[in-house]
């Protein structure tokens, strides 16, 4: 009997052992369960991976001395990368060079005085400026007169101006009179309101698409509009078509003078904050988000969200957030923008103007990217209701006050491969090769994915490498890939002179450059030079759900689009 008794004893011995265990276990969960974030979702935007770990304020709020630091730390400053973050290299020895050759007859000469030609644009105000340009060329292959095209007035965007409350038609007239004779309205047949024969042509039309197409319908009814026209233009022409676009795009489209006086007033008070500024294209709408098909880590909420909206197009296939994500076709996020622009060497103290709609999740999804850059700027806050109510009930012109200001920054940066970035990085092309930034998407996903397993130098490093043939430098982008919108290769000149004495520096634009024609009057040189960055890797060409990629791709034609929806089609090609 003295055995079981003894066993007995043994077990009541481990009793106190086995509670206090117990209790400091649930000590434990309790302790967690308490530090836990709150399972309620909010409408911030939370990335599937780690989110950011911000660096302390330099102003020392916050004692750190018993606080071990993170691994990863974003500093106050840009860091010592040994070159100028504010130009591209080499850029002084490259020119806008459009001027017709002496080959290229004047319209005089060629002009048909029977034959009308008319346009009616698609889409918002970017996508509409190309239908423009191509409706000029497209009249010169036919030698016909052109009529002022119309604005689209009755797509998405819901904006009723016309050519001229948007651009100044009368120089657009002018300045062209030797290519294409163009007038402002139809004349009247017989006394009457002369209506037009409509048909349309298809995308990515060459010239002797138009010739075959247009040249009998032209010869029986005298006057022909074409519906519809966006993208209805080959982006391969001859060289002398080429250099039409340009002196179109950069030179005879001009905004109206109360939009270029406005626009000026925000640039100036952009400079007047700061010696330099990044203009950032941001895209990250609702809408653009529910098109791409990529996951941004919000959730169920996220998800009923977006694929709401996603349902009022029948043609987008089921979603793969992380095949898109691999493929470099999901918009970084605000917070990665900014972490890429602290990486490539731009601090906390820099400027920023965001051109930007409905941000998806408010302003606690802009709040990392206002951490990083608290001078943080857009045309609302920069100009009072007052100045901005001629514009504010038109997207197209407030588009335009956009476009002002981020063409005449020292940095643009753009998050998607719309028309108004590709227009944009054309036109910083063309004068002068300011830095254009391309988030390459493709290789910052992998980037972004890991940085937790990183310190802030080994991020950097990585995204300034992962950037290189990204950043608008001369001859990144080989001559007749991408739309020629963006890539105007035929229209730039280079000094070859000067380039090899690399101890001069040339004057002016050079004896085959137009003059210099900005939209506004405030531009800012800068000409030094920073060290030479390697040539894009090759980008492949994948197609999208509705053609190209939109995002962080060069296209090989600028037919983006091939969708029968086309109110999708005009929200996303802007």
């Amino acid at each position: 009997m003295a055995y079981p008794r003894r066993r007995h004893q043994y077990r009541h011995r481990f009793l106190p052992a086995i509670s206090a265990i117990s209790a400091a276990i649930l000590f434990l969960f309790v302790f967690i369960s308490f530090l836990a974030p709150s399972p309620v979702e909010t409408d911030h935007i939370h990335r599937a991976r780690v989110p950011l770990i911000f660096s302390r304020r330099v102003n020392n709020d916050v004692d750190e001395g018993n606080e071990a630091p993170p691994k990863f730390r974003v500093p106050d400053n840009g860091g010592v990368l040994h070159r100028d973050i504010w130009s591209t290299k080499n850029s002084r020895f490259y020119y806008g060079c459009s001027n017709a050759s002496s080959q290229f007859a004047e319209a005089a000469a060629v002009t048909r005085p029977d034959r009308y030609l008319a346009i009616a644009t698609s889409g918002g105000l970017n996508q509409q400026r190309t239908g423009i340009i191509d409706a000029v060329v497209a009249a010169r292959i036919l030698n016909v007169t052109l009529v002022v095209p119309k604005l689209d007035q009755k797509s998405f965007w819901k904006d009723v101006s016309n050519f001229s409350e948007i651009f100044d038609v009368d120089w657009f007239i002018s300045f062209l009179k030797k290519d294409v004779k163009i007038i402002k309205d139809l004349p009247r047949r017989r006394g009457q309101i002369w209506n037009p024969y409509t048909m349309r042509v298809p995308r990515k039309c060459n010239e002797q698409c138009y010739v075959r197409r247009l040249v009998p319908v032209l010869s029986k009814k005298h006057a022909v509009q074409l519906t519809k026209f966006d993208y209805r233009l080959s982006n391969r022409l001859g060289e002398e078509l080429q250099k039409l676009r340009c002196r179109v795009n950069y030179h005879a489209l001009k905004f109206t003078n109360p939009i270029r006086e406005m626009g000026a007033k925000l640039v100036r008070r952009m400079r007047t904050k700061s010696k330099h500024y990044i203009a950032l294209h941001l895209r990250f709408e609702p809408d653009m988000l529910a098109f791409s098909g990529c996951y941004y880590g919000g959730g169920d909420k996220e998800r009923r969200e977006l694929a709401k909206i996603r349902r009022r197009w029948k043609t987008l296939h089921n979603p793969n957030p992380e095949r898109e994500r691999r493929q470099g076709r999901c918009p970084l996020t605000p917070e990665e923008v900014g972490l890429l622009l602290r990486a490539l060497g731009y601090d906390r103290d820099t400027h920023i103007f965001v051109a930007s709609g409905e941000v998806y999740g408010g302003e606690s999804t802009l709040a990392p990217l206002k951490a990083l850059f608290p001078n943080y700027h857009s045309k609302e806050i920069l100009a009072n209701q007052d100045e901005l109510k001629p514009f504010s009930s038109f997207s197209s012109r407030m588009a335009a006050l956009d476009f002002i200001v981020c063409d005449e920054s020292d940095v643009f940066v753009t998050n998607n491969n719309g028309n108004m970035a590709k227009i944009i990085a054309g036109r910083r092309r063309y004068f002068g090769h300011k830095p254009t930034i391309r988030p390459n998407a493709k290789k910052l996903y992998r980037l972004f994915s890991n940085r937790v397993n990183m310190t802030w130098e080994e991020f950097s490093s990585s995204a300034r490498s992962s950037q290189r043939g990204f950043m608008g430098d001369p001859k990144e982008v080989r001559p007749g890939r991408g739309a020629f919108h963006e890539n105007p290769a035929c229209c730039i000149c280079e000094d070859s002179e000067a380039k090899k004495n690399t101890g001069s520096v040339r004057k002016g634009t050079g004896k085959k450059s137009l003059p210099v024609r900005k939209d506004v009057d405030v531009v800012d040189q800068n000409t030094n030079e920073e060290p030479e960055w390697s040539d894009p890797d090759e980008e492949d060409d994948l197609s999208s759900q509705l053609g190209n990629s939109l995002y962080n791709e060069t296209s090989l034609e600028d037919d983006m689009f091939s969708s029968e929806e086309p109110e999708l089609d005009e929200l996303l090609s802007d």
